[in-house]
């Protein structure tokens, strides 16, 4: 039935608009970086794949493997978007310690300035979009009573 989740219980009013806004922050926020990013002369992919690398948990490079896991794109997809910014000064490749077989993506110090910038701009914009992108939050059902949003 619409407006029922997989447990049958019904969505009120407010959970529609709280995801609405919160669907509509997602969209203005991506909208904001794409626009960003290719003002600064780098595509939505480029950047996120230097994020990428610089947020990997516990290192400061990462397979093309993981890279492809992160950015949930196929292998050779990711190769190709590493050689671009491979091309552009962005990223650089060197041999991976453990596997011979793979190589391990770094940022190149250009890639860290350019990251580092769009970053800045990209923490800025979450700040002020504060209350768009605010998660719904849902209260348990009440006995026999639908979920709702305060």
């Amino acid at each position: 039935m619409a407006g029922e989740d997989e447990g049958g219980e019904a969505l009120t009013k407010k959970d529609f608009e709280a995801l609405a806004r919160f669907r509509f922050g997602i969209r203005s926020y991506l909208r904001f970086s794409e626009e960003t990013v290719r003002g600064h002369g780098l595509t939505p992919q480029q950047y996120q794949l230097l994020l990428a690398l610089k947020g990997f948990p516990g290192r400061e490079w990462a397979s093309v493997r993981e890279l492809a896991d992160r950015l949930q794109l196929r292998h050779h997809s990711v190769v190709e978007l590493v050689n671009r910014a491979q091309r552009q000064g962005l990223v650089q490749r060197a041999a991976h310690p453990d596997d011979a077989r793979a190589v391990r993506v770094l940022l190149t110090p250009e890639g860290d300035q350019v990251l580092a910038r769009l970053s800045a701009l990209h923490r800025d914009e979450l700040r002020r979009m504060d209350e768009t992108l605010t998660l719904p939050t849902w209260n348990a059902p009440s006995e026999g009573g639908p979920a709702s949003t305060p």
